[in-house]
């Protein structure tokens, strides 16, 4: 089973209208909205994807019963913790032009030190049913900067593998924390290094030092480029580029649904090149489906097929 850690859940809604225009009303001509944030959007791609999955996370009022009742129609299993206040939203809007989702994403609740200490009681509970652990998106308002890297800590002393996809401080304490897997964007890479990653030499070199970080040991760094693929390096000195050239207009998701993919293949035993096909397969198919982390697994597969993977 793969937990699936969701500290900052969100209703994720899209709007689909003509143009965007400031300061003029929109009247959306397509609405869809699904339990979202990173760590569920991965739950959900995983599950898409036929694997036995749990979501674990902090849920917050109205908002969050919503959340776990929208998961249960889904079939997607989940465990969660509550915290006064309302679970966040997150709103894209999709045009007609080639400009790009326009986003909006709310500040969720503060969870506070006990809210974020009964989220490590419950992934501490569930540790001995899992076969891998996910972590993924900001901290929590209120939550300790070392909260992802005491929850990597709990998964090595259960020896559990563990991934992390994370941002700024709680990136840079959860890689020193030792994850087995480090999977980041170009910008969320150059944070960390404190330079810019925006090719194929820098997101090696980037994906490199990212994995150095994280010790010794079987462990992975990928850095994804967005429509350029992902650089992937391994602590056996293996380092593979992968690209897929499928555009989809609903790319929200996608990273999350990569990672599902990916994780989901290294848990059947897949060799390396054939978990970052599929990584990139469910990408793909994520963008082509509206709702993040939606997709459908025969498309993922066939996508997968088509996909670019050369050693660099």
């Amino acid at each position: 089973m793969i937990l699936c850690v969701a500290a900052s859940p969100s209703i994720d809604k899209l709007f689909e209208t003509d143009a965007v225009e400031v300061g003029r009303i929109h009247r959306p001509r397509s609405f869809v909205q699904v339990a979202g944030g990173k760590g569920l959007n991965v739950a959900r791609a995983a599950h898409g994807l036929d694997a036995e999955v749990m979501a674990a996370g902090i849920l917050a009022g109205h908002a969050g019963r919503w959340v776990e009742e929208a998961l249960a129609a889904e079939g997607i299993p989940a465990r969660f913790t509550w915290v006064e206040g309302e679970t966040r939203a997150s709103l894209s809007v999709a045009d007609a032009t080639d400009r790009g989702l326009t986003e909006f994403y709310e500040r969720g609740p503060d969870v506070g030190l006990d809210g974020w200490s009964r989220l490590e009681t419950l992934v501490g509970d569930l540790l001995a049913q899992a076969s891998g652990v996910t972590i993924s998106g900001n901290l929590p308002v209120g939550a300790p900067p070392d909260g992802y890297a005491r929850l990597i800590a709990a998964c090595a002393e259960a020896g559990v593998p563990v991934a992390l996809d994370a941002r700024d401080e709680a990136l840079a304490l959860g890689v020193k924390a030792g994850p087995t897997l480090a999977k980041v964007n170009a910008e969320e890479a150059g944070t960390l290094l404190g330079r810019p990653i925006v090719g194929l030499v820098e997101a090696r070199a980037g994906a490199a030092e990212i994995l150095e970080a994280t010790g010794s040991g079987d462990r992975t760094a990928i850095v994804t480029l967005g429509a350029e693929g992902a650089v992937v390096a391994t602590g056996t000195g293996e380092a593979w580029r992968g690209r897929l050239y499928e555009r989809g207009p609903y790319p929200v998701g996608s990273g999350d649904a990569f990672l599902a993919g990916f994780v989901t293949a290294t848990q059947l035993g897949s060799p390396l090149r054939d978990a970052l096909c599929l990584a990139l397969g469910a990408g793909a198919a994520n963008a082509e489906m509206p709702g993040a982390g939606r997709l459908d697994p025969g498309r993922a597969r066939d996508l997968s097929s088509h996909a670019e993977v050369d050693p660099v």
